[in-house]
């Protein structure tokens, strides 16, 4: 698995979130700040948010057509890791909403398809991310008790909340 370029600095962490990495870190330790693009060129297209009139109406495209299912509202693309036959990149969707300001995705690309995650996250922006050759793991503050963790892990099919 090789981390992009515009994230080396934060390879060190993810290296040690997976050696040292715990369900149950401080909700009120310092967060890392997430990179974020509005492009980022793959072996297997390029992502882009579109540009719009309207901050929270931008489109998530790829090679210049919308994704299906729509990915919709103020976007960013925090993470990517190259991995064995595909591309992993971390979505952050934000619809204005002040209760739940932003959930996030993962878009899976290949060499001939791509699947997006379901919708998922504690509503934070605080956030650790994570890879290894098979799941993708966000550490976030629990939006109820935010001194608890919560860990999302997508293995490309399932998305599991430990």
């Amino acid at each position: 698995m090789r981390i992009l370029p515009f994230l080396y600095g934060y390879k060190a962490a993810a290296a040690l979130l997976l050696v040292c990495g715990s369900a149950h870190v401080a909700a009120a330790e310092n967060w890392p700040t997430a990179p974020q693009l509005i492009e980022l060129s793959t072996p297997y297209g390029t992502l882009a948010v579109s540009e719009s009139e309207y901050i929270y109406e931008a489109q998530l495209q790829l090679d210049g057509k919308q994704m299906e299912p729509p990915i919709s509202g103020k976007l960013g693309l925090h993470y990517s890791f190259e991995m064995p036959d595909r591309q992993a990149t971390l979505v952050s969707i934000s619809l204005g909403n002040d209760t739940c300001p932003v959930v996030y995705r993962w878009v899976i690309m290949r060499a001939d398809s791509y699947s997006v995650s379901p919708p998922f996250g504690s509503c934070s922006e605080q956030i650790r991310v994570s890879a290894d050759t098979k799941k993708l793991t966000l550490q976030t503050p629990n939006q109820e008790s935010p001194e608890k963790i919560d860990t999302y892990v997508y293995d490309g099919k399932k998305l599991r909340v430990r």
